[in-house]
């Protein structure tokens, strides 16, 4: 490192180690001691180190180490998980770390998670980063309750759904603020967005490389000429562990709605992450999505998912084009929510752009509906919904208004988030099975959307004497994730 470098770091460390992360004082103080607010030095942005488009650019603070300041000095290269990955700005300039994935959307499917991480680092980096980085945000006290404190089971029976205690998360999570009657609504900077969360809340960029290898940079600039950045960032209101969520160019305040971009970057963090107990799921408006403010949630559970044990059957093929691309699309049997399975496809942007134009359909249809990334990318199950208009014309029963349960992506792919303990004590299948069915369009809804998507997705059912005749062929029984060496074992849920 050059002396000037040397310098640099000596200056910075030296004053993080005085002021910690607050504004850089210009003047001094007065005759009494106290501080002479007229005499410090304004900060940019709107003061509050958020992810506001005036703070991410440019604001003074610092979140100094040694480790970050000297990566900062010595410009912005590769380094390994042992440099501490925290929020900094110096100059002027945001700097958040960034993992740069792989550029590969279009190598073949079943090559891509063959690549290591550079410099022969573990395939699970990714995983281990945003675990450590979770949990170091957890001792800083930034989420609203210990979720690893929240008493979880299987439930006995045929599905083998999985309940959680979280009080919690009822009594502190943020109300919806928004018609739950509209999939598509613009987005409304007045109502909480994501521009408005701590920078110290973010774990890191998440941008794809300019090749076919996956780096790390523990600092990296994000300044008023930068693309709109890719963040991941807690979830202060949690599920489960290390569940986090992945907001799309979070500066250009995009509302909640599905594109084929920001869905192709999911399917990019589910395989990026290589972890089979990793799923990313989102919920569209009217389907219990909270914020309209385009995000998907994330989380660790090792556990398989009921809905990822449950039979499928082929109900569809695509024209010469999209076959040539190897898209499956399946339907779910004997499950209680009526859904679709993707999975298949040559490349990564054939299996993202079925499944897109598939949500894009039902968004400019007006129906709500969940949708769950698992398998690392490799499986993606699309559940249309009416839980919230049957609510809204009182079809539902007071017994299940009264348990105050949502059902989103997590509840309905079988991980059932309880509010009360006597739920939790007296949770069962037929108990979540009821729940569900009232989530699911009836048999002929079903049909009509199916309809829609196949329309959408430029795909044809192989109609009912076809799937009759085949059906030996067309049954898939589940293929659950196994446990993965790579994760913790402490998380695994126990029955």
């Amino acid at each position: 490192m050059s002396d000037r470098a040397n310098l640099l770091v000596a200056v910075v460390v030296l004053i993080c180690s005085v002021q910690g992360p607050t504004v850089l004082r210009m003047h001094g103080h007065k005759e009494d001691g106290s501080e002479d607010t007229n005499k410090i030095h304004p900060p940019l942005g709107c003061g509050r180190n958020c992810l506001c488009n005036s703070c991410l650019p440019g604001r003074y603070g610092c979140y100094g180490t040694v480790t970050t300041v000297t990566a900062a000095a010595t410009a912005d290269t590769p380094v390994n998980l042992n440099h501490t990955a925290k929020a900094a700005v110096t100059g002027g300039v945001s700097k958040l770390p960034l993992y740069a994935f792989k550029k590969n959307e279009d190598k073949p499917i079943d090559k891509g998670n063959d690549d290591s991480f550079d410099e022969g680092r573990p395939i699970a980096f990714l995983s281990n980063l945003l675990l450590g980085q979770w949990e170091e945000r957890m001792t800083r006290g930034l989420f609203r309750y210990d979720v690893t404190t929240c008493e979880t089971k299987i439930i006995p029976g045929n599905y083998g759904f999985i309940a959680q205690l979280n009080e919690g998360r009822h009594l502190k999570k943020r109300p919806t603020e928004f018609r739950v009657d509209q999939v598509l609504q613009p987005f409304d900077e007045k109502k909480f967005n994501f521009t408005n969360i701590g920078q110290e809340e973010v774990l890191f960029r998440f941008e794809q490389s300019n090749d076919y290898t996956s780096r790390f940079f523990p600092i990296s600039p994000v300044n008023a000429d930068s693309n709109s950045p890719n963040v991941v960032a807690i979830n202060v209101s949690p599920i489960e562990y290390g569940h986090v969520l992945l907001i799309p160019r979070v500066l250009d305040c995009l509302p909640q709605r599905i594109n084929h971009e920001s869905f192709l970057l999911a399917l990019h963090m589910a395989k990026e992450a290589a972890e089979p107990f990793f799923r990313l799921g989102y919920n569209s408006l009217g389907a219990f999505a909270t914020v309209n403010h385009l995000h998907f949630q994330a989380y660790y559970l090792s556990t398989p998912l009921p809905v990822e044990k449950s039979p499928t059957q082929r109900i569809m093929i695509g024209n010469k084009e999209l076959s040539d691309r190897g898209v499956i699309v399946s339907q779910l049997l004997n499950y209680p929510v009526r859904g679709l399975v993707f999975e298949g496809g040559i490349k990564l942007r054939d299996l993202s752009d079925a499944v897109a134009n598939s949500c894009i359909c039902l968004q400019n249809k007006n129906i709500p509906f969940n949708v769950l990334i698992a398998d690392c990318g490799k499986r993606v199950f699309l559940f249309p919904q009416c839980y919230a208009e049957k609510q809204a014309l009182e079809e539902v029963s007071e017994e299940l208004l009264d348990t105050q349960v949502n059902p989103a992506v997590w509840e309905i792919s079988g991980h059932m988030v309880l509010k009360r303990r006597k739920d939790y004590g007296g949770a069962s299948d037929e108990n979540a099975c009821r729940l569900l069915c009232e989530v699911s369009l009836s048999e002929e809804r079903f049909e009509e959307v199916k309809a829609h998507i196949l329309e959408a997705a430029h795909l044809h059912d192989t109609g009912s004497e076809e799937n009759s005749a085949n059906k030996e062929e067309s049954l898939h029984e589940p293929h659950s994730p196994h446990v993965a060496s790579n994760f913790t074992q402490d998380c695994v849920v126990l029955q």
